[in-house]
């Protein structure tokens, strides 16, 4: 049961919380969070091929392709691109090096002890490999230097002050958005330059548009808006298209309060709340703003040059023509349905169907699910198409059927910290995953009447998650909303397609850069 926590705030504790747009009983819900924790998820199977995955044949895949470039010019379409995160942790062990005893970073790179490839050694040895290495030396040229001789001088400190901070190109501030990251004759791109590229392969409308929306922070916002003014041009000239760029940042009504150890308000110097963002989770509200039917999502950070993006833009299609598809047998199905009398066969068809996408996860009776109303609530909800990779080792959130507290099963994209691997049935079914989700979804967000979905009434706000952070030497408990693509569409519905592991090229490291996929 919620408890109410307002007599814990002061006034000005109450300004605060209105200040940023938050509801007291959201604060009351986020503590009682605190005080109860949140349930682990409930796994059933692995989603796998078969049971859960999709797999299409290339005929199949090549019709799908075809129904999107015959059908997207219906559609208003925007490419969503969550870039507000900082590269800081790009640069972790360039930042380490920092810390190091002159005696281990003042000798030859030959002597390096770690040759390994996320290593310091690794970065310097190849350094003239990375798409900024130009930028670096006119940098350090301005200082008398050069990247030939820092190295040659042994002042690997100076290349990577020049690279990191203020004094050269200020990387270790800037998102990973602002960031260049391949190399083509005479130029080099940014990440952002290269979804602005990937745009026009596969989100252009019939009116020759294509939209990008961003989310990013506050303080980047002008240096994304200035870059966009320089590319822009060329780009549009390049392929024919007009860009619709839009920024947004996440909401302050979104942040999350923070507790310390005791579950109580955790207090800044000032005695001020602290409060935290709250994830990417957040990042629904941005998402439910957006004015659109359909919706690609992909992280910044994956992206590949020219020469590999045939196989990203091909698979982004077939995402895309399965989504279309199965929103036409959708929508035919709710005009159906919303007659007064349907009839048999239209209920049975209904019933079919919602089995066969996995709405009903073969784990309930046909005759549960063949109630008209209940039928129509199963198949009017936004729908999200889910390109899944093979699990080759890669860190990142999977797909399973999953029971809700209610009962229900359905398909689900979980976290690893939100399964509890001590229980050893549900780390069976945890190490029985076959597939991971790179995020790359392509979303439909309207209903069957061309109305925009309130996307708020599809997040499941059990599935959020506690982590344990420091502030002024004090321990303090954090909560991140549901995440954007796990609880945040917990009831959505949701199909798994197996996509090719070349569609996956994150860039978690800085050396990630120098993997061939990246060259």
């Amino acid at each position: 049961m919620l408890k109410i926590f307002k007599k814990m705030f002061k006034v000005r504790d109450l300004e605060q919380i209105h200040n940023k747009g938050i509801k007291i009983e959201e604060i009351d819900q986020q503590i009682n969070n605190f005080e109860e924790g949140f349930p682990w998820a409930h796994l059933v199977d692995p989603a796998i091929s078969g049971n859960g995955i999709w797999s299409f044949t290339e005929d199949e895949t090549a019709g799908l392709i075809r129904y999107y470039e015959e059908r997207s010019p219906e559609f208003s379409i925007t490419k969503f691109v969550p870039a507000s995160g900082a590269a800081t942790r790009m640069f972790k062990s360039l930042y380490e090096f920092s810390s190091w005893p002159p005696s281990e970073k003042e000798k030859p790179l030959g002597s390096f002890d770690d040759k390994g490839f996320n290593s310091v050694y690794y970065f310097l040895k190849h350094i003239q490999n990375f798409a900024f290495a130009e930028d670096l030396n006119e940098a350090l040229q301005k200082n008398m230097l050069s990247i030939e001789m820092a190295l040659e001088q042994e002042r690997y400190g100076s290349i990577i002050d020049h690279l990191l901070t203020g004094t050269g190109l200020d990387y270790g501030n800037l998102p990973k958005g602002l960031l260049k990251f391949h190399s083509y004759p005479g130029f080099s791109r940014t990440s952002f330059g290269e979804h602005l590229v990937e745009g026009a392969h596969y989100a252009e409308q019939a009116d020759e548009v294509v939209k990008v929306h961003l989310t990013v922070s506050p303080e980047h916002l002008e240096k994304f808006k200035d870059l966009a003014k320089q590319v822009i041009p060329y780009y549009e000239e390049k392929f024919g298209v007009r860009y619709d760029i839009s920024f947004s940042m996440q909401k302050p009504s979104t942040d999350t309060i923070a507790v310390d150890m005791d579950n109580e308000p955790f207090r800044k110097a000032d005695g001020s709340l602290l409060f935290r963002p709250g994830g990417h989770g957040a990042l629904i509200e941005n998402l439910n703003d957006l004015d659109t039917g359909i919706v690609f999502i992909k992280n910044i950070d994956n992206v590949v040059p020219d020469n590999l993006k045939a196989e990203t833009c091909k698979n982004k299609k077939l995402l895309g023509g399965y989504l279309i598809k199965i929103q036409d047998k959708i929508f035919n199905l709710l005009r159906q349905l919303e007659t007064d009398h349907p009839g048999e066969g239209i209920l049975k068809e209904a019933a079919e169907f919602a089995k066969e996408i996995g709405l009903t996860a073969n784990h309930e009776e046909m005759s549960d699910i063949t109630g008209k109303d209940h039928l129509f609530d199963l198949l009017n909800r936004p729908v999200r198409i889910c390109g899944m990779v093979k699990n080759e080792g890669e860190p990142g959130g999977g797909p399973f059927w999953v029971r809700n507290k209610e009962g229900k099963i359905s398909l689900q994209i979980v976290e690893s910290s939100q399964i509890n691997r001590k229980d050893q049935e549900q780390d069976a079914i945890f190490q029985g995953a076959t597939h991971f989700n790179p995020v790359d979804l392509v979303c439909g967000i309207r209903d069957y009447k061309g109305q925009k979905f309130d996307l708020h009434q599809f997040v499941d706000p059990s599935t959020g998650f506690i982590s344990i952070k420091s502030m002024d030497g004090k321990q303090l408990q954090a909560q991140e909303l549901p995440g954007l693509w796990n609880g945040a569409m917990a009831g959505w519905i949701t199909l798994f397609v197996e996509v090719p592991i070349i569609t996956f090229n994150p860039v978690k490291t800085v050396n990630d850069l120098l993997r061939k996929q990246h060259q």
